[in-house]
Order: structure tokens, then C-alpha cells, then sequence
């Protein structure tokens, strides 16, 4: 079977380099930069194993680039990658996702089937049909939607074992060709409507936006009351009505444009529909505000920041990617420069940072000198870093470490200062 994929950055690299692990896959973009590094090997972004995985699919003659979209002539499935683009208002651009699709119409063959996995609004699929029956009477091309289901950092293994896939079809012929395009990726698929599918994607981020506020704000509490978050975690996770692997952890609050970009979207929606939904208006604000919580602990364990030397250990978005974008460690290193302190970094995926930092070669090197030091990016290089590698060359040990990444492992007694979200005062 013949296969393009649409749009070529994170979504679309993993699916092109997975798909042809088992299909002919021809990879589409119109920045002719990607198509450049793409047949070269390189993806435009990090992600663990993808270079190698491209490389392969190249080598094998299994998985070609091309910038026409007409390289979509020949292709059964056409499956849709774009990466949505987001502002910092977490407004998305759809349609520019939307313009791109509709570039390929006058080149899909009858019986093609276009399976758009773009975080779109619910709805968009059916405005694509209607455009393209619009501007191509008489084409048989067939449009279904399946929500993307990727994580930076470990694409590759969540694309190659999804544990379901959410797919909505128009029609019974619809569904048994996807089943058979997809049986190779996954048996257990959930069925349903196209506006279905495209929902489900909104109200899965929003469902995990809205936990992790939502044991956040529970972990500020603990904090006052001198209860320990985790041990809450605990006791909700062991209730059969909750389970172990419910999004409860506190820590950090989220960051990206992913999980906001549905919630943003949902609001819309019930403002459009002047519907009130309260509690997703709410998860925004609640967010925004559990951002400050590094700075405020800095503060509170330092009296001021302003001339104080502060190490961040990790830079990016989050482990496993190179990405700056969206980054709560960039924020905060804003926020330091802005409050008058220094920062040093050290991230084992980012070797420039367009800010007046000192980027280090080394956890160590950022932590020379240190009045505090922040776990920003959970790189597991730093769970080898040992308590004399605080103790020894930090002016004052002091560890703020929102999701306990490095508890587990590091003596946190005196004179470490360790805090964590939902942990009242300091380990002793």
C-alpha cells in the first residue's frame, strides 16, 4: 500500500518514519528547509531514535520527501501531521492546517482516503468536505479523523504501541479500509462519529489539563496544613473509583501549547454556544497561577532573589526533546534576570539559549557557586548528581525540586534545603 504523510515536524516525522516500517511512504512538506535535512536523515526536531528510524526508511527505499503536494497522486492513504501551530495565547492557527489540506485536492485519487490526526476544532473535518466537494465535483476521496496521540520525547513507542486508537468514519467501507490500514499499528480501535473523534481529543487534554490543577491546588493546601501531597496521591490512586494511573502527581504545572490549546478551544466553543462551563474557564487561571509556585519558594527560602546566583538543571519543554518553546524553565529564567539575579543552565539537549545566561558544560559547573538551585527539566543525567555535588559547590544547598524528581535518590539532610510542591516546609 502506498502511503503520503502530510506535513512534516514532530507528528508528522514520527508517523512518515513508523509508517514505513510497514507501508511506501512518501513524506510531504512545503518548507523546502525540512525537505533538505529530511533526506539528509536529520529530522527538523529532537526526538529520540527518529534520525535513525529515518535513515532506515531511506535506506531501505521504503520512505521517501517530496514538497509538491501532487506526490500525493499515487497514495491510498493520505494521512494529515501537521503540527497546529499556537501563539502564546494559546490561540491555535487552524487555517493554515486547513489551507494546507485543501492544497491536495485536486491532486487525491478516487477512493483515496485523507485521515486528518492536525489537533483541529471539532467540526473542521466536515468544513474539509464540504470545500472539497465544493471545489472538486464529482471526487471520490473519503475524509476521516484520528486525534493524534504522540509524546515528546517517546513518540516512537507510544506510535508503535498505542494501546488504542480513536478513529472516526463516515461509513462501514470507511472503517474496514482503515481497520485494514491501521491493523498493523494497533487491533484495538475505537470507533465513532468524525465530530466524536475530533471532541475526544479536545476533552482528553482538557480531563488531564483539569487534573493536574486540580491536585495542584490540593498540594497548596497541603502545604498549609502541614500534609504531604504524595501520600494524599496515594490514598486517591487506591480508591478503585480513581485507580493508580490517574493524572494525580503534584508538581509542576503544565506547560506547551498541547493540553492549553484544547482547553482554549472548549472555552471558545461554549462562548460561541453561550454555554457556561465554569470549571474548564477556570483551569487556565489556575494554572497560570501554580506557575509562580518556583518563584515564590525561591523567595520565600532566599528573602529576595535579586544578586543571588541561580543554577536551572534543564532548559527545555521537557526530557527527551530539544524544544525551547513553551518552556516553564525559560519563564522562570526571564522572571530571574527581570528580579535582578543571575542564572546558570546546564541542558544536556540545548547548546545556544537566547537569553543573558551563563549556559554550562556541566550540572556541576551550573551549580558552582549556586544560592539555589532549581530541577526545571527532569534529564535523568541528573539523578547521577550526588548530595557532595550540592553540599561541595553550592553556596547554599538549597534544592527546589517541584515534582520530587530527585528525592528518591539524594540524602536530603542538613545542610541540604529540599522543597517540593505539596511538601510542607523543607525536608529535614
Amino acid at each position: 500500500m502506498k502511503v503520503s504523510v502530510f506535513g512534516l515536524w514532530h507528528l508528522g516525522c514520527v508517523t512518515a518514519a513508523c509508517a514505513a516500517e510497514r507501508y511506501e511512504v512518501t513524506g510531504i512538506d512545503p518548507n523546502p528547509a525540512n525537505i533538505e535535512k529530511l533526506n539528509r536523515g536529520e529530522a527538523p526536531v529532537f526526538e529520540p531514535g527518529l534520525n535513525e528510524l529515518i535513515q532506515s526508511g531511506i535506506g531501505k527505499k521504503s520512505l521517501r520527501f517530496a514538497t509538491d503536494p501532487a506526490a500525493v497522486r499515487d497514495a491510498e492513504v493520505v494521512w494529515v501531521a501537521f503540527d497546529t501551530p499556537v501563539n502564546d495565547a494559546d490561540e491555535a492557527d487552524y487555517g493554515y492546517v486547513e489551507s494546507q489540506i485543501a492544497s491536495l485536492f485536486p491532486h487525491l485519487r478516487d477512493g483515496a482516503m485523507v485521515l486528518i490526526s492536525s489537533q483541529l476544532p471539532a467540526g473542521t473535518t466536515s468544513r474539509i468536505e464540504s470545500r472539497y466537494r465544493a471545489e472538486c465535483p464529482g471526487g471520490a476521496a473519503r475524509f476521516a479523523y484520528s486525534p493524534e496521540n504522540l509524546r515528546l520525547g517517546k513518540a516512537l513507542s507510544v506510535f508503535r504501541n498505542p494501546g488504542r486508537i480513536v478513529v472516526g468514519a463516515r461509513t462501514a467501507a470507511d472503517r474496514e479500509k482503515l481497520a485494514s490500514f491501521l491493523a498493523p499499528f494497533c487491533g484495538n480501535i475505537v470507533w465513532m462519529s468524525v465530530e466524536s473523534a475530533e471532541m475526544t481529543k479536545h476533552a482528553l487534554n482538557s480531563f488531564l489539563a483539569t487534573s493536574i490543577v486540580f491536585m495542584n491546588e490540593v498540594a497548596s493546601l497541603c502545604e498549609q496544613a502541614g500534609a504531604d501531597a504524595k501520600q494524599v496521591e496515594q490514598g486517591l490512586k487506591t480508591d478503585e473509583r480513581i485507580g493508580p494511573r490517574a493524572y494525580l502527581s503534584p508538581g509542576s504545572a503544565f506547560a506547551g501549547g498541547t493540553l492549553a490549546r484544547d482547553v482554549a478551544f472548549l472555552v471558545n466553543r461554549s462562548e460561541q454556544a453561550k454555554v457556561a462551563v465554569p470549571l474548564l474557564s477556570s483551569i487556565r487561571e489556575s494554572n497560570e497561577f501554580h506557575k509562580t509556585w518556583p518563584r515564590r519558594r525561591l523567595c520565600s527560602m532566599l528573602g529576595s532573589v535579586g544578586g543571588k546566583r541561580i543554577a536551572l538543571l534543564g532548559l527545555t519543554y521537557k526530557p527527551g526533546t530539544d524544544t525551547l518553546r513553551r518552556s516553564a524553565a525559560v519563564e522562570l529564567a526571564e522572571w530571574l534576570l527581570m528580579e535582578g539575579a543571575s542564572v546558570a543552565a546546564f541542558d544536556p539537549a540545548v547548546q545556544h539559549v537566547p537569553l543573558n545566561i551563563a549556559l554550562c558544560r556541566s550540572a556541576v559547573e551550573a551549580l558552582t557557586g549556586a544560592d539555589a538551585a532549581v530541577v526545571a527539566t527532569e534529564w535523568p543525567v541528573f539523578r547521577e548528581l550526588s548530595r557532595q555535588d550540592f553540599v561541595g559547590n553550592m553556596r547554599t544547598a538549597i534544592i527546589i525540586d517541584a515534582n520530587r524528581f530527585l528525592e528518591p535518590r539524594l540524602d536530603l539532610a542538613p545542610p541540604v534545603r529540599y522543597t517540593a510542591v505539596g511538601k510542607s516546609g523543607e525536608a529535614e
